[in-house]
C-alpha cells in the first residue's frame, strides 16, 4: 500500500500509438478519443497520441484534443528525430509535430551503432548531430522532451561508449527524460538491472544529480520501455525502476507491436501494492479492471479471462479445497484483495466441485444451502452427472441457477415447452441461409403456436419464442442474444457426435449465460436459448418483488 511517503513513478502510456501497432488492432478517431478519455480518468500523466503527420487520423485526433482537452493527463506527440543530412528547423515532421499543439514531445533516436550505419546509412557522428539539433529546435519552439532511446540495451551490450554519447547529446541539448528501450524485447532482467544501474551512475557522474531545476538543461531522469519477445517485459520494466528509472511506459492489457509491450494492468498494482511506489491514487486503482474491459471493447478484442489482476478468471477458484480454503481466508490462494484492483472474487462449479463450491455459488446467488441437508448433496451429484454428459456449468451459470432452484422445488414455471420444428433454405452462392421456426409452449395451461423468420436455424428459434411469450411477458421484448458458441465434444462419433452449445444473452445492465448439450444442434441450441429466456424472466421477476418489499 502506497503511503504520502511513498517514492512516485510516472506512468506513460502509449496505448494510442504503440499498442495500435499490433496485429489486427485497428481503432478510429472516435476510439481513440474514448481510450485517451479513459485513461486520463485512470490517473495516467502521460498519454501518447500518435505520430502527427504520419496519417490523417493522428492528425485530427491532436486537432481534436485542442479543442477538447483532456483533464489531467499531459498527451504527448511522438517522432523521430530528423533526417540525416539536414536541419531541424527545415524539416516538415517537425512542423507536424509543432502543429499538434501538445507541451510534451517524445523524440526517439538511434542508440545502437548498427541501425545508425544499416538502417538510416549514415555516420555515428550525424546521428548525435541529430539528435542534438532535433532536441535544441523543438525545445527553442517552447517544447518539453522525452528522449527515447531507441535499441537502447543492445545497443549499449555491443557498443557502450558510443550508446552513452547518444545520451550525452540529448542531455546535453535539454531532454528531461532519457527512456530506455529494449526494442526487440530480447534483454533479461538481470541486464536490464545492471544496465539501468549502470546509466544512473554515469549520469551521475556527468555531474547532472547537483544540477538546478532553473538550469538551462533541466535534469533528466531515467523512464524504460520494454517489449515482451521473451515474456519479460513485466519483469524488465519492475527491474527497471528497482535500478532507479522513475517513468515506465507500457500499454493497456500488453498490446503493441509482435509480442506486445510492457502490461500496464499489470505493473501499476505489482509497483504500487507491492514494491510501494506511487503511480495512481487508490480509488483510481479500483478503476484498473474496468479499464482494461473498455479498451478492450473500443479495439474489438476478447479480454483475456487469465490476464493477472484483471482477468475474469485471476481471483477464479474451482478446486473444491480451494474453496473452502478461500471461505475461510481469502490470503490462502489470494496474493491480493481483488476489490483493490476493481476485479472480484468468482466460486467455479464443476465437476472438480466439492461441496464448499455448491455452497459459496448459491450463496453468491442469494440461496444459503444446508450442507447438512440433501439437497446440498443432490445438486452436486446432478453437477456432476451433468458435467459428464457434457454440460459446462462454470461457462453457465445461469444454468446452474436454473438447476439448483429445481432441486430445490422453487423452479419457478414461466411456461412449458411442448416442440419446436425448423425448416431451412439453403441457396447455393449466399453465406447465409433463410429459416423458419415454429414453436409449440404453454404459458398458464394456455397452448401457443408460433413461427418466425431467421437469418439461420437459432435466429428463427429465438424470434419464435420471443413472438410467442412477449404478450405474456413484455419485457422479453428488452432481452438480447449477445454471443453463441459450439463445442463438438466428441468428433470421432462425426454427424452422431454431441454438441455442446452456450448462449449468452442480456437485458441491457446484466449478462447472463446459458448451456444446452445434444446430438442434435437444434435441441442444444434449443436448450440453452429457452433457459436464456427463462433467467431473464426470473431475474425480472426477482426484481419486482424487491421493489415490491422495500415500497
Amino acid at each position: 500500500m502506497t503511503t504520502n511517503s511513498s517514492p512516485q513513478l510516472w506512468l506513460y502510456d502509449t496505448t494510442l500509438r504503440d499498442g495500435t501497432q499490433r496485429e489486427g488492432l485497428s481503432v478510429s478517431i472516435e476510439d481513440k478519443l474514448r481510450i485517451a478519455k479513459r485513461l486520463d480518468q485512470l490517473g495516467i500523466p502521460f498519454i501518447e497520441g500518435g505520430w502527427p503527420g504520419a496519417n490523417p487520423k493522428d492528425v485530427q485526433f491532436f486537432w481534436q484534443l485542442q479543442e477538447d482537452p483532456l483533464k489531467q493527463a499531459e498527451i504527448v506527440a511522438f517522432c523521430s528525430t530528423r533526417r540525416p543530412n539536414s536541419t531541424a528547423a527545415t524539416e516538415p515532421m517537425l512542423q507536424d509535430i509543432l502543429a499538434a499543439g501538445t507541451r510534451w514531445v517524445t523524440i526517439f533516436g538511434k542508440s545502437w551503432d548498427l541501425h545508425v550505419t544499416t538502417s538510416l546509412k549514415t555516420t555515428l557522428e550525424e546521428n548525435l548531430a541529430m539528435i542534438r539539433d532535433t532536441i535544441e529546435y523543438l525545445r527553442s519552439q517552447g517544447r518539453r522532451i522525452i528522449y527515447d532511446a531507441e535499441h537502447w540495451f543492445d545497443g549499449y551490450k555491443h557498443n557502450p561508449d558510443y550508446a552513452l554519447r547518444t545520451l550525452e547529446a540529448a542531455i546535453a541539448s535539454g531532454a528531461e527524460w532519457l527512456v530506455l528501450c529494449d526494442t526487440n524485447g530480447g534483454t533479461l532482467p538481470h541486464e536490464i538491472s545492471q544496465i539501468v544501474q549502470d546509466v544512473v551512475r554515469v549520469t551521475g557522474d556527468w555531474g547532472l544529480g547537483t544540477r538546478k531545476e532553473s538550469s538551462q538543461s533541466p535534469i533528466p531522469q531515467i523512464g524504460i520501455h520494454t517489449h515482451n519477445d521473451s515474456e519479460m517485459a513485466v519483469a524488465n520494466a519492475i527491474a527497471a525502476v528497482m535500478a532507479g528509472a522513475k517513468m515506465v511506459q507500457g500499454t493497456i492489457n500488453g498490446y503493441g507491436e509482435r509480442c506486445g509491450n510492457a502490461n500496464l494492468c499489470s505493473l501499476i498494482p505489482n509497483l504500487q501494492l507491492k514494491a510501494g511506489y506511487s503511480c495512481i491514487t487508490e480509488d483510481q486503482l479500483t478503476q484498473l479492471t474496468e479499464a482494461s474491459r473498455f479498451v478492450s471493447e473500443v479495439v474489438n478484442l476478447a479480454p483475456d479471462e487469465h490476464a493477472p489482476f484483471v482477468g475474469r478468471s485471476a481471483f477464479a477458484h474451482k478446486g473444491g479445497i480451494h474453496v473452502s480454503a478461500v471461505e475461510r481466508n481469502p490470503l490462502t490462494y489470494e496474493h491480493i484483495q481483488p476489490e483493490q484492483v476493481g476485479n472480484r472474487r468468482r466460486i467455479v462449479i464443476s465437476e472438480q466441485s466439492g461441496l464448499s463450491n455448491v455452497l459459496a455459488k448459491a450463496r453468491s446467488f442469494g440461496i444459503e444451502l444446508d450442507q447438512q441437508k440433501a439437497e446440498a448433496r443432490e445438486i452436486l451429484q446432478r453437477l456432476k452427472d451433468l458435467e459428464s454428459e457434457g454440460f459446462q456449468f462454470e461457462a453457465a451459470e445461469a444454468s446452474f441457477v436454473l438447476l439448483m432452484h429445481e432441486a430445490l422445488g422453487g423452479r419457478q414455471k414461466f411456461f412449458e415447452v411442448k416442440g419446436f420444428q425448423v425448416h431451412c433454405d439453403l441457396i447455393e452462392g449466399k453465406e447465409t441461409s433463410n429459416a423458419l421456426a415454429t414453436v409449440k409452449i404453454a404459458v398458464d395451461g394456455k397452448n401457443i403456436l408460433e413461427a418466425a423468420e431467421g437469418n439461420g436455424p437459432v435466429a428463427a428459434l429465438d424470434a419464435a419464442l420471443r413472438k410467442a411469450l412477449v404478450n405474456f411477458y413484455p419485457q422479453i421484448a428488452t432481452f438480447d442474444l449477445t454471443d453463441y458458441k459450439v463445442r463438438i465434444l466428441n468428433g470421432h462419433a462425426g454427424t452422431a457426435a454431441k454438441t455442446r452449445v452456450l448462449v449468452e444473452s442480456g437485458n441491457g445492465r446484466q449478462r447472463w449465460t446459458t448451456v444446452g448439450v445434444s446430438t442434435n444442434i437444434l435441441e442444444a441450441s434449443y436448450q440453452a436459448v429457452v433457459e436464456g429466456l427463462e433467467y431473464g424472466l426470473l431475474l425480472h421477476s426477482q426484481a419486482e418483488a424487491a421493489l415490491k418489499a422495500s415500497s
